[in-house]
């Protein structure tokens, strides 16, 4: 019979830079010739819900000055190209995930089998997973596989193949790591719809620990629900002047209507009211509205994705291990879980999960 497998750990890094403020004051300025943009720019960005993010780049003091970051590389009117933002990406993406690792316990981290590296933000060859493997010691038979370009719903893909990988080796010991640096593809627009999307993302990275001992969180199942005609609504191309996201407002009534249909699906025939701990991928407010109202759920069920959302806004496939963090923390024993991310598509990665 195959091995159950586990979430034994969870370790969060963030970067030491906060720039939530400094962010929305340069995306303000972008729209000074527009009042009427400005007013509801400000007005939607002050009910995003979010307090506090961080990026891998130090601001200036002053967001209306030449230059934004202290190199001097975002200068207004002379962004940087895709070619220098992946070079940007090639420095910081492995500094970043070495500090989530490093939090974990050396005793945890020895004999790890499988390295799992998931990132949509940055690419280059050779890539983070062998730079990880000299930083943090590991051996060169570690089996490494890359999770890329599969945006916010990427964790829940690592955690099932880290799944399928402890229950047909049960001596496994599989390490994921989603690293995302989402502030390097900042846009000088005045669209006000992509300048509302980039107020949401921050970067970060979870590093967890997965294998067949009995503590942490089980995973018990997984399920994706796609809607196909909805496929413009978010996507993520990669452009000269870095990567382009679209998220469309309509995303929150697409999402509610797709969990709506599939909730049986997704929770493999039972009832929501059976369910103690939802972790659902804080990608804005309004998606976490809207998962509240698909699910019908009570006004505390979100607290820990709301509370990563003011902390640290999305910060694609490394937010859900934030959410799942706390509850790893917190929970009591025997809880039944289920985490949902989502991405383009219109795409749901779902799981299902006990606290032991």
């Amino acid at each position: 019979m195959p091995a159950d497998a586990y979430v034994n750990r969870i370790a969060t890094a963030v970067p030491d830079h906060e720039v939530h403020r400094f962010f929305l004051d340069f995306a303000a300025s972008l729209l000074a010739a527009d009042p009427r943009s400005q007013q509801i720019f400000s007005r939607m960005a002050d009910r995003a819900g979010i307090e506090q993010r961080y990026s891998c780049f130090a601001p200036t003091d002053d967001p209306s000055s030449g230059a934004l970051d202290r190199d001097g590389i975002f200068r207004r009117d002379a962004f940087p190209g895709t070619g220098q933002r992946m070079e940007m990406f090639d420095r910081a993406a492995p500094e970043l995930a070495t500090k989530a690792v490093d939090l974990l316990p050396e005793a945890e981290r020895d004999g790890i089998t499988h390295l799992i590296v998931a990132t949509c933000t940055g690419f280059s060859a050779p890539g983070i997973d062998l730079e990880l493997m000299a930083r943090c010691g590991l051996p060169p038979s570690v089996e490494r596989t890359m999770i890329g370009f599969m945006g916010c719903y990427a964790a829940i893909n690592a955690l099932k193949l880290a799944r399928h990988i402890v229950r047909s080796q049960p001596e496994a010991r599989v390490l994921i790591v989603n690293v995302e640096i989402c502030t390097l593809h900042l846009k000088e627009t005045h669209d006000l719809e992509k300048l509302l999307s980039f107020c949401l993302w921050g970067d970060g990275c979870a590093a967890a620990l997965v294998t067949a001992e009995p503590h942490g969180l089980r995973l018990d199942g997984f399920h994706a629900a796609i809607a196909p005609d909805r496929r413009d609504l978010m996507s993520w191309h990669i452009r000269d002047d870095g990567f382009d996201m679209h998220l469309s407002g309509q995303v929150p009534a697409a999402l509610q209507e797709i969990l709506g249909k599939e909730i049986s699906a997704i929770l493999h025939g039972r009832a929501t009211a059976e369910i103690d701990l939802w972790a659902i991928h804080p990608g804005g407010r309004s998606v976490l509205d809207a998962a509240e109202r698909a699910l019908g759920l009570g006004p505390q069920a979100l607290d820990d994705s709301r509370e990563v959302l003011r902390a640290n806004g999305n910060m694609s496939s490394a937010t859900i291990m934030f959410v799942l963090e706390r509850m790893l923390k917190r929970a009591a024993p025997g809880q039944l879980g289920c985490a949902m991310a989502f991405g383009p598509g219109l795409t749901a990665e779902t799981m299902v999960f006990r606290t032991v």
